[in-house]
């Protein structure tokens, strides 16, 4: 009976060993696979493999930008047959952002055909576009041919591949990359060449040369869609001396009059990476919705520049206002994240600086440099040996004929009778009859004298590297001037422009359409907001068992100061408040009022007012209104209270006012100056009156040549002559005057 190896071969293949040690080996190997393959660019051509890979697949189908382009489903197909088995999808969307102008600073294809727009609209589909190869491009593939790199058998090893491209040119800060791996990801802005160029010399004349001055001559990114940098200058410093930040971009506009005094504003640049359809979808939702309502209308009227109409509501709203508005709440402003983390000689990830990207960059040149002399070097030996063979022909050309035509092995019986080689030989017996002229002769000295020199130049420059680094040098100065400044496409683009001033105004309540309105809230605190002024108090409706608390007239763009018993101030915005149908919302939806705690008082709030607060142990102070407002729902402490004792007073102090008058449940009213009562931001406060029995039950600030006015029957009354309740602050006071209000309250 055959024996059945199979049992015994899955015993051979079971590998012990702890699970958690094979998850974290595999886990690795598929990191370190992410890193180095996929995600993140190398620092000398700064390209990921898939770019590489689509570069010299373009280049061995000689798409030169002279030539005729082909369709991109045969690049493709090239490039995932020969060099990278993946889909084709992610090798045509990687091909494709390399054609778009508005993603790449200096595109590196050329394509025919749509390949998107800047709305977001995808490229049509590879058979249906073209592409070829730009000049740029070709500068990255220079000297390709000259083993100016190192290849590598590719995935199956029937070709090779270069490792790295000669790369003439700052790919990596010149057309940024962005990539995520595992545990690390890269994001490069694009730079201007021409700026990139110059701090390069400047680093060739002096080492020493810091990264802030680097900036003062690079500037910042140079996106390709512009825009306008509004980073301060300290923090672009430190983002480019570390590796790591962000740079701000704002979109730029203009504005435009029109007639009788209307205007519009003109976006013609927005900024990097932001798709205008999204943006325009964003700012018409802002208008729907009325969170923008100094905008009323936007249009799209763009062609092939970008042209975005913003109309606001009327000639009165000022501009740079709505601006801010816009840059706040749309990507009208953006920032893009600086995190230059690249492989270093294509197999360490480091974080680098600018400095050490352009030095590692330049390290490449020379290292390319080298290699190309010396592959040229080879070849001139080799053409210069051939041409002095030529040279023995010509000087034996009788004795070189007759060898040929009747020795039986020609190539050993020169070689032996002149000495020549077997390079030589080989050339020898190649060469034409036609090319034995008096006139060919001296072309092959005079190519031999030429060759002699450039040989001699060729070991020179390998043999110094000083020679090696004035000639860098000289190419990083051409490549400046091939993309100046003066250049359609080395022209910056991106404003460097100027950090935004605070903006005075609170844009928040700017962008709040201002409409009167009437705050009614009841006792057991279920608030609404009704339509308009002078609204007849008789005709608001409550549930049953509640009653009228507080009715306030405002405006939409007003904030409401809820006083809570707790001594907790709470701030409502006015347009947040529930539309006045029905009985409302109850506050404590909207506010941390707690279950214990009840409204003590509301009121509209005013800036730079006073207000006085007390509880009901008498003990209070003046806070001022700015002090009280609250950023959040859980509202902001201002008057200290504990135990039964609670926040019970919350009144305006007009300007004009110097006294305050106080009085108690047991019905004794005091008078004393109101600088008497510190101005505090919050604590307990100190006492205002005693009492022997209960505690304080009202008080008010008033003028001392006006009188203290209270309530008397259906009408006000005053009181001139204060003279016997005047006491000093903490007194127990007396019994207040004839008619007083058996309420004990002034209002």
């Amino acid at each position: 009976m055959p024996q059945d190896n199979s049992a015994a071969e899955t015993e051979h293949n079971i590998v012990d060993q702890p699970f958690n040690e094979l998850l974290s080996d595999r886990y690795l190997s598929y990191a370190l696979s992410t890193i180095m393959s996929r995600s993140l660019p190398d620092v000398r051509d700064g390209m990921k493999p898939v770019h590489r890979r689509l570069m010299y697949a373009m280049y061995q189908l000689k798409l030169n930008p002279a030539g005729a382009p082909k369709k991109s489903a045969r690049v493709v197909g090239d490039v995932i047959g020969k060099f990278h088995p993946h889909g084709d999808t992610a090798v045509y969307d990687a091909m494709v952002r390399l054609a778009q102008d508005f993603a790449q600073r200096y595109p590196l294809v050329d394509g025919q055909g749509n390949f998107g727009n800047i709305d977001g609209d995808n490229a049509a589909a590879m058979r249906y576009t073209e592409a070829r190869l730009t000049d740029v491009a070709l500068l990255l593939l220079e000297g390709i041919e000259e083993n100016a790199v190192d290849f590598r058998p590719t995935y199956d090893g029937s070709e090779n591949e270069p490792v790295v491209l000669p790369g003439a040119f700052p790919n990596l800060l010149a057309n940024g990359s962005s990539g995520i791996a595992v545990g690390m990801a890269t994001s490069i802005p694009p730079h201007n060449v021409a700026e990139l160029c110059g701090a390069m010399e400047v680093m060739l004349d002096n080492k020493d040369v810091s990264v802030a001055e680097l900036v003062d001559i690079v500037g910042g990114p140079d996106f390709p869609t512009g825009g306008t940098l509004v980073e301060d200058k300290a923090d672009i410093v430190n983002a480019y001396e570390t590796g790591k930040g962000a740079f701000r971009v704002r979109a730029k506009w203009e504005k435009e009059d029109l007639k009788q005094g209307a205007y519009q504003l003109v976006v013609t640049e927005i900024p990097y990476q932001v798709q205008k359809s999204k943006l325009i979808e964003k700012i018409a939702d802002l208008i729907t919705t009325k969170k923008l309502p100094m905008l009323d209308d936007v249009r799209d009227e763009s062609a092939e520049d970008i042209r975005l109409i913003l109309v606001p509501k009327n000639r009165n709203v000022d501009p740079t206002l709505l601006m801010e508005a816009l840059f706040r709440n749309t990507d009208l402003e953006s920032r893009f994240s600086l995190n230059m983390n690249v492989l270093e000689d294509g197999l360490v990830p480091r974080v680098m600086n600018l400095k050490e990207v352009l030095q590692a960059w330049m390290n490449h040149q020379k290292d390319v440099l080298v290699r190309r002399s010396q592959h040229r070097l080879e070849k001139v030996i080799h053409r210069l040996e051939v041409l002095e063979g030529y040279l023995v022909v010509y000087l034996n050309i009788d004795e070189v004929i007759r060898i040929i035509r009747f020795e039986d092995d020609p190539k050993a019986e020169l070689m032996k009778k002149f000495k020549l080689s077997e390079v030589q030989v080989e050339a020898i017996l190649n060469l034409r009859l036609r090319r034995l002229h008096k006139l060919q002769e001296m072309e092959i000295r005079g190519e031999h004298e030429e060759l002699s020199a450039e040989k001699e130049e060729l070991e020179k420059l390998i043999g110094s590297n000083a020679r090696q680094w004035t000639k860098v040098k000289k190419q990083i100065k051409a490549l400046g001037k091939q993309f100046g400044e003066d250049t359609d496409l080395g022209a910056r683009r991106t404003v460097l422009g100027e950090p935004p001033a605070p903006i005075a105004v609170d844009l928040d309540e700017a962008m709040i359409e201002k409409e009167p309105i009437t705050i009614v809230c009841s006792k057991q605190g279920w608030v609404r907001a009704m339509k308009g002024h002078g609204l007849d108090a008789k005709n608001f409706k409550y549930k049953d068992g509640d009653k009228e608390g507080f009715v306030l007239e405002a405006q939409t763009t007003d904030k409401l100061l809820v006083f809570g018993t707790n001594g907790r101030f709470f701030t409502i915005g006015c347009d947040k408040l529930p539309p006045g149908r029905g009985f409302g919302e109850p506050i404590r939806i909207m506010v941390d009022l707690p279950n214990e705690s009840d409204i003590t008082d509301m009121m509209l709030y005013q800036p730079e007012q006073k207000i006085l607060v007390a509880a009901s142990s008498g003990h209070g102070f003046i806070v001022k209104s700015d002090d009280v407002l609250a950023q959040t729902k859980n509202g902001k402490q201002i008057l200290n209270v504990k135990g039964k004792v609670k926040a019970m007073l919350c009144k305006l102090v007009d300007e004009k006012d110097d006294h305050i008058a106080t009085i108690g449940k047991n019905r004794k009213m005091l008078v004393f100056p109101l600088d008497e009562l510190p101005e505090m931001s919050r604590g307990k406060g100190v006492i205002l009156q005693k009492f022997k029995d209960g505690g304080l039950s009202d008080a008010k600030t008033f003028n001392w040549e006006e009188g203290l006015e209270f309530k008397y029957g259906t009408g006000m009354t005053v009181v001139e002559d204060l003279n016997p309740w005047v006491g000093k602050r903490a007194g127990a006071g007396r019994l207040p005057p004839n008619g007083f209000p058996k309420n004990n309250a002034f209002d």
